[in-house]
């Protein structure tokens, strides 16, 4: 998933990058408010990429002193970033520079250039755009569009995809923007197509900001996985209930488990609690490979002799990332 998230964010970038340019050009001769937003869509969609591309890398660094599960919600930062700068300078500077030219009344020049650009840019778009909705395709998994982008905790698969559809979608509002402009000979109509684009543009980041913001606040596994775990647990002779079962991403494909066990009343030596606290995290890391820190504790009352050794069940991993890693209540 990963290399298919960042081959579409590459294609986005350079797609962009070249759009970017021609649009420019494009809006320069022309005169047309409706090319010029689309010239800026695609600017700021350049830049969106760069972070995008710059958080995927900060997120993979490795865990340190200071952070001990890692840096894999830098990713969810800067997925919330992008979606602040395409609401702010895609869809706020889009919505002026359309007030602008609605106000003037100017109407657009020649549009040979636009057509050309826009057909350029359709090229390079749909080649964008396939290359995000294969990276989604990854992530769907049989799902259905909505519910892929509500669950997916990588924020990439749904952003580039996102991007993509709303610049197609806005080069169909400056091609009949700037058409019935110079055919009904009504110039306000180039400026409206362009406050179009803004309003686009503002709904698909308000959407990217409301999931990147539960992905950074940090989001749990799905109920699915949470009964799974309760099963794998209580299939431990030793364990008599599950008391509690909390997740977090701390990345696209790292999970944290902090599992808490009732235990069955049993005379001393009946039942051997470290083999079973390593049993239970070596289960659950086999059925589900994302969850890689788990830590694994027992409730006060249930708790059989003071010298029965009970620990944290993460000593693959969890143990290596921090010393201040809690440990099962001792008795």
């Amino acid at each position: 998933m990963a290399q298919e998230s960042k081959t579409a964010v590459v294609a986005a970038i350079a797609g962009n990058l070249a759009i970017a340019v021609s649009k420019f050009v494009a809006a320069a001769f022309s005169g047309s408010s409706a090319m010029l937003s689309e010239a800026i869509h695609s600017l700021v969609d350049t830049g969106n990429g760069g972070l995008m591309l710059y958080g995927m890398r900060r997120s993979r660094r490795p865990p340190d002193a200071e952070h001990p599960f890692g840096y894999g919600h830098e990713l969810y930062f800067w997925a919330l970033i992008v979606g602040v700068l395409v609401f702010a300078l895609g869809g706020g500077m889009s919505i002026v520079s359309g007030i602008a030219h609605i106000r003037a009344g100017e109407p657009p020049g020649d549009l040979a250039w636009s057509y050309g650009v826009l057909a350029v840019a359709a090229v390079f778009e749909s080649v964008s755009w396939y290359y995000g909705l294969k990276a989604f395709r990854v992530e769907q998994r049989g799902r259905g569009f909505v519910e892929t982008i509500r669950t997916t905790k990588d924020p990439t698969s749904f952003t580039v995809l996102l991007e993509d559809s709303a610049a197609l979608l806005g080069l169909v509002f400056a091609f009949v923007g700037m058409t019935l402009a110079v055919r009904l000979d009504l110039p306000w109509i180039d400026g409206a197509a362009s406050v179009a684009i803004g309003v686009l543009l503002c709904l698909v980041a308000l959407l990217m900001v409301y999931e990147s913001k539960g992905l950074l606040v940090g989001e749990g596994a799905d109920r699915t996985t949470l009964d799974e775990i309760r099963r794998i647990a209580c299939a431990e002779p030793q364990v008599e209930r599950v008391c509690r079962v909390s997740t977090m991403y701390l990345g696209p494909e790292e999970v944290m488990l902090v599992l808490e066990l009732a235990l069955h009343r049993a005379p001393p030596g009946e039942f051997d609690t470290r083999a079973t606290f390593e049993r239970i995290p070596r289960a659950i890391r086999a059925r589900f490979p994302r969850i890689r820190h788990v830590f694994v504790d027992i409730t006060p009352d249930e708790v059989q002799a003071p010298d029965e050794e009970t620990a944290s069940a993460d000593a693959e991993s969890a143990f290596a990332l921090s010393p201040m890693q809690p440990m099962g209540r001792q008795r």
